[in-house]
């Protein structure tokens, strides 16, 4: 195929065939042009303004067993920890003090937090004047509505992969078609929606990964988060090869090239495999950054994966760290709550 052609073509029609997304992530010769043309697309629709989201995570019990996550509900090696509803409130008035505009409430699935506790929660924390994004996983489509009654803005429920086979062999006790439920659930209750996937499973093929990117268009996505899998020695995929942040780049900006106006985050996965990562992934048509706003030891306990940075600084640390980093490459800081604007090319 013609690289330079499909790269003009996705940066013009932002349409790709499944073919053609293959051939582009295959190829090694054109890469930066391809990242390049991403960055352009990333200016014209949603701008230099970063989003910068504070990461609260709140618990790192999971009745889950995925085979990928240090989290698993079998890794006898996590000590285990939970917040009261207090504290993470707490946490979020501290975060709303260093001036984030939306905080991301994250944690295993953990039965602890009821229904009535995740409400009250919301509920005060909506009262700082924040948007709030919820990453606790599956639930019922109830559950989904009383926390959006309760003020929640937006829910990041990731696919990981849209390779049916690999996800329930990856995904012990899970369903497939439920997590399509849940995302389904979502979209109809009005959330901003925020999926994404995992670079470098193993058994994951290119052919995987351009289904995930077509299924991020299909379902209209507003976020969109790809970071390359990072094996834990703690896990069955101890042994596994891992991804790439060349092919995790390459992820990012084919999201970008057929999702223009979507939210990308450069997630801490891309920084905890290449010094640089996140940087590269704004400059390759990110928008967004999560900085963890949690405190102390459980900043190291929610061990999803080994070497996760900045498991040492403190939260003011952490947000004046990536302002700078942001200011260098010539972005600013946003200001507003960073819900996605659709729209055409400005």
């Amino acid at each position: 195929m013609d690289i330079p052609a499909l790269i003009a073509k996705a940066e013009t029609t932002h349409t790709l065939a499944k073919d053609e997304i293959v051939a582009l992530l295959a190829d090694d010769a054109h890469t930066d042009a391809l990242l390049a043309a991403a960055d352009r697309v990333r200016r014209l629709y949603v701008g230099d303004e970063v989003h910068l989201r504070g990461l609260i995570e709140f618990s790192n019990t999971c009745r889950q067993n995925c085979h990928y996550c240090g989290l698993r509900r079998d890794n006898a090696a996590v000590v285990r920890y939970r917040l009261e509803p207090d504290a993470v409130i707490d946490l979020a008035r501290k975060a709303h003090g260093y001036g984030y505009k939306t905080l991301v409430l994250q944690s295993g699935e953990d039965p602890y937090y009821t229904v009535d506790k995740l409400r009250h929660i919301i509920g005060e924390i909506k009262k700082l004047g924040v948007a709030v994004t919820l990453s606790i996983g599956e639930k019922t489509c109830e559950e989904y509505s009383a926390y959006k009654e309760a003020g929640a803005d937006r829910y990041l429920l990731r696919i990981e992969t849209t390779d049916r086979r690999l996800y329930e062999a990856l995904d012990p006790g899970m369903s497939f078609e439920n997590r399509l439920r849940c995302l389904r659930d979502l979209k109809t209750l009005g959330y901003e929606v925020g999926t994404g996937s995992l670079i470098g499973l193993p058994g994951q093929t290119l052919a995987a990964i351009a289904d995930d990117i077509l299924f991020f268009r299909q379902i209209d996505a507003d976020m969109i988060g790809v970071g390359p899998f990072i094996p834990n020695p703690d896990t069955p995929l101890a042994a596994a090869g891992g991804g790439t942040i060349a092919l995790s780049l390459k992820v990012v900006a084919l999201v970008r090239l057929l999702l223009p106006d979507v939210n990308i985050p450069a997630t801490t996965a891309m920084e905890t495999i290449d010094e640089n990562g996140r940087i590269k992934a704004l400059r390759s048509g990110a928008n967004v950054v999560m900085p963890n706003v949690t405190e102390g030891d459980y900043r190291r306990l929610y061990a999803l994966y080994p070497g996760k940075i900045c498991v040492g600084d403190t939260p003011a640390h952490c947000r004046a760290c990536i302002g700078g980093k942001i200011a260098a490459i010539g972005r600013r800081v946003a200001a507003g709550h960073g819900f996605r604007q659709k729209r055409t090319a400005r």
